[in-house]
């Protein structure tokens, strides 16, 4: 098993952990990932870390593909990769219909159409074969709708990137799941439980593989989930560190009945627990919803307190089928923790 470092995204003010990801780059872990949701991009931060590593290799976890047309993705992806000695990795979402519609102002429409279909540009962009053309349901490349002026034509990237840039998927849903063994490379959960493999998302990775065909299976493909790690004495104020991100997404982050978070908990066993979280949240009484996070999700998901206890509740994630683990830590301690117990 792999180490990664997630960056996340910015609050009001962008500052990237350099510290930290400088000591990631030098102590071999295998890739750094920036996140966007609606104010950083991913892109920037990424090229400025970039810059200042030699080995790490750069991720986005994920690059909203509603944000961007697929060819300025492709463009995007080349570009970076080119300039840090093909270390680039490109991980894609749909973010949710809040971000989509209330942000970038485009249609959520049909994620799991409009996804197959963004991965299949990028990737004939990427390969160079022919001057590109898809005529889809969600893309049209030239453009010929009736406002067209008739000359579009197609085009051949003038930059020779590398064909086989790995694509990742976020995912969450298990028809989503599916999609994403069947066309990436590889797939980004967020709050993976390796306890609940085998009921929540084995099945559907294997209906994907056997849809992609030519012997995919986890024998070649990458799982890396973001696993939250914080380093204490106190395992019940390190678990409260966690409740507060926990709360968010499963209480707030989409509405009541269109929330993937929220769905996820309950598949995990919880659903009493996430009805209670969403309703405290959705009426703004946040600390009853953080009070209402239970213990065994914050475990299911993530590592925390004494060295020791994380090395124990490690077995449980190297005995799984994760590839990297790409962690998310508040300090150093963290890092040279689970470089110490990992690497």
């Amino acid at each position: 098993m792999k180490l990664g470092i997630m960056t996340g995204y910015s609050g009001a003010k962008i500052e990237l952990p350099m510290d930290i990801i400088l000591e990631a780059d030098r102590l071999g872990f295998d890739a750094v990932w920036t996140a966007e949701a609606y104010g950083s991009d991913c892109i920037t931060p990424l090229a400025w870390i970039g810059a200042q590593t030699k080995n790490i290799r750069l991720g986005t976890a994920i690059m909203q593909m509603p944000a961007r047309t697929p060819a300025n993705t492709a463009m995007t992806a080349m570009t970076l990769d080119q300039l840090s000695g093909g270390r680039f990795i490109l991980g894609l979402g749909l973010s949710g219909p809040q971000v989509v519609e209330g942000w970038h102002g485009v249609p959520y429409g049909k994620p799991l159409g409009k996804t197959r279909e963004y991965v299949s540009i990028i990737r004939k962009i990427f390969h160079r074969k022919k001057p590109l053309v898809h005529d889809g349901t969600h893309y049209q490349i030239p453009y010929q709708s009736e406002d067209a002026t008739g000359l579009g034509k197609p085009l051949k990237s003038i930059l020779h990137g590398r064909p086989d840039i790995p694509i990742f998927l976020a995912a969450i849903g298990p028809k989503n799941v599916q999609l994403t063994a069947e066309i990436a490379d590889g797939w980004l959960p967020i709050f993976f439980s390796p306890k609940h493999y085998a009921e929540v998302y084995k099945e559907n990775l294997e209906i994907g593989f056997v849809k992609a065909g030519e012997g995919k299976s986890l024998e070649n493909f990458n799982i890396a989930p973001n696993v939250i790690v914080v380093v204490g004495d106190d395992v019940e104020a390190c678990r409260n560190t966690i409740k507060p991100i926990l709360a968010l997404y499963i209480g707030g982050m989409g509405a009541k009945g269109k929330n993937f978070y929220f769905d996820l908990a309950c598949r995990f066993g919880y659903e009493g627990a996430a009805n209670t979280i969403q309703k405290h949240y959705l009426v703004g009484e946040r600390m009853e919803a953080v009070m209402a996070v239970p213990d065994e999700i914050v475990d299911d998901i993530a590592l925390c307190g004494p060295k020791e206890r994380i090395k124990d509740r490690l077995e449980l994630w190297k005995n799984s089928p994760i590839t990297t683990m790409n962690i998310s830590v508040y300090d150093m301690l963290g890092l040279t923790t689970m470089a110490e117990l990992v690497l």
